[in-house]
């Protein structure tokens, strides 16, 4: 479903349980930062009608999601502040393709597989913080299912500018290329790290 073709390591989970209050500001600017690429795609996109309502439904969600991560902050006492993002999201649309329709192709692509290392990534914090953190446990749960919706929509609006199969094509290249960049890691505590 996820159209990923690696599982996150031991070493994010190491992260985890040193870092959680840094990896829980960053998911902040995750959100933030998904938001601005929803209006993004929007404005890039804006005769076609179709993608500017999935963008304008997206742009809601992760403002939500942003504005529930920044109540988490503040109920812990981590001020929110700006943070130095990691590699991943600039190793991944670097992977971008200049010429049309294949820019358009891979924006979307892109974004679908950060949706898609997002909720894979907070299935698995849901689990690993269960026993100690029930209510952040439950949080990350909750967001499965939206991470999950943006993916596929990311994936579906693809197809506006190609057939199906080169879409899916391009989607396996695309990911298997995010896998490598995923298991390179950060020494940074990240969401993507």
């Amino acid at each position: 479903m996820l159209h990923l073709h690696s599982e996150s390591t031991k070493r994010w989970l190491h992260q985890v349980d040193n870092h959680l209050d840094e990896l829980l500001l960053d998911h902040a600017h995750c959100e933030r930062k998904a938001a601005s690429t929803a209006m993004n795609l929007m404005n890039a996109y804006t005769e076609n009608l179709d993608i500017c309502e999935e963008m304008a439904r997206i742009v809601e969600e992760e403002l939500e999601h942003f504005f529930m991560v920044v109540e988490i902050l503040k109920k812990r006492g981590i001020p929110f502040r700006r943070i130095a993002p990691g590699p991943y999201g600039r190793n991944l649309t670097g992977l971008i393709r200049q010429n049309h329709p294949d820019r358009a192709v891979d924006r979307m692509l892109v974004a679908s597989l950060i949706e898609a290392r997002s909720c894979e990534r907070f299935r698995l914090l849901a689990e690993h913080v269960k026993d100690r953190e029930p209510e952040l446990s439950e949080f990350y749960a909750g967001l499965f299912e939206s991470e999950a919706r943006h993916h596929t929509t990311y994936v579906r609006l693809a197809e506006h500018f190609v057939d199906r199969e080169t879409v899916r094509q391009r989607l396996a290249e695309l990911s298997k290329l995010e896998s490598e960049i995923i298991a390179e890691g950060s020494d940074m505590p990240r969401m993507h790290s």
